[in-house]
C-alpha cells in the first residue's frame, strides 16, 4: 500500500529502487495525518486505486448501511463539498478495537469524478479485515470504495458503473471547497469520468 509513491518520493522520503514506501510507513503517517484537524491539514494529492460498491453489494446486501455515519446517517451524497458522498476504507482489528486506514469524517475530493467523498464506512469484511486488499492495497495504491448509489437500478447496472469508475487516479485529502463538481449520486449522475 502506497500513499501517493510518487508525491512523496518528491517530498524527498526514501522510495528505494522500486519507488516503493513501506506499508508500515503509509500507516504510520496516515495516522499521523488522524491527529490534524480538517481545517488545519494542508490539502495533499495521492494516487489511490478507486473501486465502487453500491445498494446491491454492500454489507449487508440490498441496504445503504454504513459503519461510521458522519454527514449522512445511510450511505449516500451529492459528490459536493456541503454532501459529499460516503466513502469506505480499509481497516484493520485488534481484539475489540477497529482501527480505520483515514479517520472517518475525513474529507477527499476525486477530480476524475468530480466528487467530494467523506470516510463514513470500512471496506473488506471478516475477521481479520486487515489482511485483505481494501486494507493492503492494490496495485502499489491505497484502495479507496466510493459509494454508488444504485437502488433504483439492477445490480447488474450498478456492477457496469462500478466497473467504470475503478481505476488508479489521483485524489485530495483535505480539499479546499472550490473545486469542479458534477453533483448527484455516481450511478444517478451518469457513471460520469472525466
Amino acid at each position: 500500500m502506497m500513499l501517493g509513491h510518487r508525491f512523496l518520493c518528491l517530498a524527498g522520503l526514501s522510495c528505494g529502487a522500486s519507488g516503493a514506501l513501506p506499508a508500515r510507513f503509509v500507516l504510520s503517517l496516515v495516522a499521523s495525518l488522524a491527529g490534524v484537524s480538517s481545517a488545519a491539514a494542508e490539502e495533499q494529492h495521492f494516487a489511490a486505486y478507486i473501486t465502487g460498491y453500491g445498494f446491491w453489494d454492500n454489507t449487508p446486501p440490498g441496504t445503504a448501511v454504513i459503519s461510521h455515519p458522519v454527514k449522512h446517517r445511510r450511505a449516500g451524497g451529492t459528490g459536493t463539498h456541503d454532501d459529499p458522498i460516503t466513502l469506505a476504507v480499509g481497516h484493520a482489528l485488534h481484539g475489540p478495537h477497529e482501527t480505520l486506514d483515514f479517520p472517518p469524517g475525513t474529507m477527499l475530493y476525486l477530480p476524475r469524478l468530480r466528487k467530494y467523498a467523506v470516510v463514513e464506512d470500512t471496506c473488506g469484511d471478516g475477521p481479520r479485515p486487515q489482511d485483505g486488499p481494501c486494507h493492503t492495497g492494490a496495485r502499489g495504491h491505497i484502495w479507496l470504495d466510493l459509494y454508488v448509489g444504485g437502488q433504483t437500478v439492477t445490480p447488474a447496472q450498478a456492477e457496469q458503473c462500478q466497473y467504470r469508475i475503478t481505476a488508479v487516479q489521483m485524489v485530495y485529502l483535505n480539499p479546499a471547497p472550490h473545486y469542479e463538481v458534477h453533483p448527484g449520486e455516481v450511478i444517478g449522475s451518469g457513471c460520469a469520468v472525466f
